[in-house]
This record gives structure tokens, sequence and C-alpha cells, in this order.
């Protein structure tokens, strides 16, 4: 008799997906661990390709031993098939109990509802991808999240980039962005993007901050013995800081810059002193001379994966669960149980898509989510430490959501001709005409109108951006007016994931190789003092 293993799939091998296939591991099952970049880490862990000769990349990134032995554990495990420069181009739900074709296959014991996972093998850009299909009992989803930009006039000119962008090119190729750059934006990632920038040569004038030192203050300091638990990160804003004054760039909190100018790409950006709410303060603009621009507002989650999944989504403020036919609106998160188990039968989620928190608490929650996607028991005592390193990395996502908020104000830096789809060169003017419409106010309709969202990154950027403006215009919430008989337009409801050529879609999908597991044995995730941080 053939002794049947859980298989586990894990999607991301950021510091939550890692963390998941290595407690998976521990659980007995066999793992496959798959990632669109080259090597595990994410962007947080992010290392030069192969080609390089990286020299002593722990002296470079915090965390480092602990990741890199985690890494080799898990890549070296006979039952981990890892997966690089692949994507999940699709999730295929699977029919309820007691709908299965009789002529179906069932295959060995599973979670028969458990989503089909669908891959594109090779580079994005090469030729000859590969396309497998997998039916695992478990799923993990730990996508992560891209950077969210606010539009100024001028964002789309060459040489400005979204921080998260700028931030890889510095870490995995060691390219600068410029010579002369300036870091803008609201959150603590901004100090990472100017560290990593200032480590491979660029020269960065300043980091502005676009909270005001009095919003930052009540944020940070609310309840503030609970950051004597976050000593890790207390390390690491010292190393940032260090790096600041050791190369002499200024922190400027309550400035942002609201417009970038130049001719064919951007030559200088103009700043100004806001108030609380993001409003420019009349005077205050100065305008500094550069050859690079680096934006974040924030994080936005990768949703697209974790909807076609069926899962449900929460608002930002943890404990308020929303329906996932709601899904699009700023500030949703994948709704996990206490096991970050979602609400779909066999999918796990952990990471940045259930709360913008830091590596810590993702390594925590993929301990989790793999230790329990793969059958083990939640019970166990070791799994005590982990959910409380989660619980604490939950509360810092409070926190860092009160101290960095988007101030309501900000779209009185918009100008008619801003530019708020890059792809389709939609500005504000043509959207607020047709928002303001009443044949144009509804989702479906503007997109069709406007053409914002249907470009390249089909909304993946603008997406946030187009539905928080077209609320305020029609003066309700984001996705209220919808097509009758529709499910709300929104810019992570997608049958493609990712694209894929017609002729990759219509050749059949080749076998996967899986590793052949020894008996299974169970050895709880243990916390490291690297994920207690």
């Amino acid at each position: 008799m053939t002794l049947h293993r859980v298989h586990v799939v894990v999607v991301g091998a950021g510091p939550a997906g890692l963390s998941a296939a290595d407690a998976a591991l521990r659980a007995g099952a066999r793992v496959t661990l798959v990632d669109s970049a080259e090597n595990p880490g994410g962007q947080y862990h992010r290392m030069l390709p192969d080609a390089y000769a990286a020299a002593r990349p722990e002296q470079l990134q915090h965390g480092w031993r602990a990741f890199d032995h985690r890494r080799r554990r898990v890549l070296e495990h006979p039952r981990c098939a890892w997966c690089p420069e692949t994507v999940v181009w699709a999730l295929e739900r699977r029919d309820p109990p007691g709908e299965l074709n009789d002529q179906e296959d069932p295959g060995p014991p599973r979670s028969s509802q458990t989503p089909r996972v669908h891959l594109l093998s090779g580079p994005a850009d090469g030729s000859g991808r590969a396309r497998h299909v997998l039916d695992p009992d478990a799923l993990v989803l730990a996508v992560g999240a891209h950077d969210r930009v606010l539009p100024i006039p001028g964002w789309e000119l060459p040489g400005v980039f979204t921080a998260g962008a700028a931030q890889a090119l510095a870490k995995g190729e060691r390219v600068v962005v410029g010579d002369r750059v300036v870091v803008a934006g609201s959150g603590p990632f901004l100090l990472p993007v100017a560290a990593s920038l200032l480590e491979a040569g660029a020269g960065v004038l300043e980091v502005l901050e676009a909270n005001t030192p009095a919003t930052l203050a009540r944020g940070w300091s609310r309840r503030a013995w609970e950051l004597a638990a976050q000593t890790g990160k207390a390390a690491e804003l010292r190393s940032y800081v260090a790096d600041l004054a050791r190369h002499r760039v200024p922190y400027r909190c309550g400035r942002a810059v609201v417009e970038a100018r130049g001719e064919g790409r951007v030559e200088e950006v103009v700043s100004a002193r806001l108030r609380a709410d993001w409003s420019v303060v009349p005077g205050s603009e100065r305008s500094t001379a550069v050859d690079a621009l680096c934006v974040s507002h924030g994080f936005a989650p990768q949703l697209e994966l974790p909807l076609a999944a069926g899962c449900a989504l929460r608002d930002g403020a943890p404990g308020s669960p929303a329906d996932a036919e709601g899904a699009g609106a700023v500030g949703q998160f994948v709704a996990v149980d206490d096991d970050q188990r979602t609400t779909a039968p066999g999918v796990f989620a952990a990471g940045e898509i259930t709360g913008i928190a830091g590596a810590p608490a993702a390594r925590a929650e993929g301990a989790l989510a793999g230790w329990c996607a793969a059958g083990g028991d939640p019970t166990v005592p070791a799994l005590r430490a982990v959910r409380r390193a989660r619980d604490r990395g939950r509360a810092f996502a409070e926190r860092l959501a009160r101290a960095h908020p988007i101030g309501p104000a900000w779209p009185g830096w918009l100008s008619p001709r801003t530019v708020i789809c890059r792809c389709e060169e939609t500005d504000y003017g043509t959207l607020r005409r047709a928002a303001t419409s009443p044949a144009g106010a509804a989702a479906r309709v503007a997109k069709l109108t406007t053409r914002a969202g249907l470009g390249p990154c089909q909304g993946r950027i603008c997406g946030p951006t187009v539905a928080e403006l077209t609320a305020r215009l029609c003066n309700g919430p984001a996705g209220e007016r919808a097509v009758a008989g529709l499910s709300p337009a929104t810019p992570h409801h997608r049958p493609l994931a990712h694209p894929i050529r017609l002729g990759e879609l219509a050749a059949p999908p080749q076998p996967h190789p899986q590793s052949q597991p020894d008996p299974p044995s169970r050895v709880p995730p243990t916390p490291t003092k690297e994920s207690e941080r």
C-alpha cells in the first residue's frame, strides 16, 4: 500500500513563503515552492544573480545568516521541489463534493476543493516557457505586496521610480537609478530604500516623509511599552539612521514631492510642506534639481490569487471581515483565522496579503500556515511562541497604519492634466468627467470610457487610486455604483493572474517533477532569535 503524503504548494518564496515551506517540510509534507524570481528571499532578502560575485551579503542585509540557513535547508530537502522563474497564471476552483465528474480520476486522497494550480515556468520575456498543472492537498499563498504610489503631475516622466523598483535594482543588480536622488512618500520603507541606494553608490539628496511630526508621534507613541518587544526593528532602524547620518542625508517630516518636471525625463521636483491632512501649505513650495525620484506611499497587497481562490477579505482594521464581492477597496487584506486558514477550502495565507507588518511577522505567519497546511497538530507547545510573534507583528501593523496614514487631502495635488493611468495616459480631467456623468459613474462603464486600468498592468498600479478618486467624485464608497447583475469591477478580480501567450495556452501541460518523500517526521517549527525580532 502506497502511503499518501500531503502535498503543499507554496506560492511566493519571500520571508513568509520560505518559512511556510520549511514548516511544511518539518510536518512531513512534500512541498512545491514557486516564485517568479531566480532566487528565494523576496524583496527583503533580494540577492545578486548567481552570475555576480556577491561578496559577504550577510554584511548588507539584516537577518541574512538565519535566512541563508533556512534557504539551504528548504532547497536541499529531498521532499522539496523548487520552481524558480515560475508564475501561477491561474487558480482553478474545484467542484464541490458530489459534483465531480464520474469519469474523472480522483487520484490519491486530497482536499477535493483545494484549487488546481496552473504554472508557467521560464523567464517572463523568454520563449519556450513550460506550462504545468498541480493538484495539491493544500495551498499556501504568500505573494506579498507592491508599492502604492499616489499620482502627481509629472510622475509619468522617465526617471520617476517606485521605491521598491529602485531598491530592487540596487540590491539585485547593483544598478543606481541616479546621482541626485530624492526619496519621498510615507512609511518606514523609505529608510531601507535610501540605505540600499547609498550602499549601491547613488547620491541621495533627502528623504521626505509626508506625515507631520505630530502624526508620527501620536501613531508610534500609543501604547509605547509594546515597542519593547520590537528589539530587532529598533536595531534595524538605528542602522538606517546611521547610514543617513554618515552620508549627511536629511530626513524631513511633513514634506512631500507634489510635482516632477523635466523635458524628456525628470530634471527637478517640487516639494511642499503639508498639513496633517496632506493639504499643501501655501508658499512652502521649493524646487530641487534631480536626475531620479523614488516614491512610495505604502503597500498594496497582491490579491489576484487570493480572490481567484475564493478567499474573503477584511478591511484594514483588524477583526472586520469583508465579503470578497466587495474586494478592491484600498486597505483590504485576506481574512485568516488563528491558523492562517482562509475562507477558501484548503487555502492558507501568510505575509503582506494578510497585513503589512514586516518580515518577522511574515515569517511567523508563514510557519503557522505551512505547519497547519501540512496537517501538523496546531496545538503543539512549540507553536505558542510562533503565535506570540505573529500577534506582535499584527499589533505592529496597526501601529504602522496609525503612524503613516495617507492624508485625505492628497487629491488637491492634482491638476486636470495629471496622468492617473500611465499605461493608457488617462488624465484626472477625463476621469472626473466620466465619474460625474450619470452614464459613466458605474465602475465598468468608467473603465471603458476612460481606459484607465486597461493597459499592460491591468490596473495593478492605478486601480486603487482610480477606485478612490471615483468614489470621492461620486460621493460614495469605492465600488458602490455597479452595473446591475454584475459583481463590482475591481483591479484584483481577473481570470488570468499573469500574461500567457496563446501558444503557451494551447500547448498541453507538461508533467511536473515531484520529489518522492521519505516517511514523514513531524518536527514543530521552533522560533529562532531572528524570527522573534
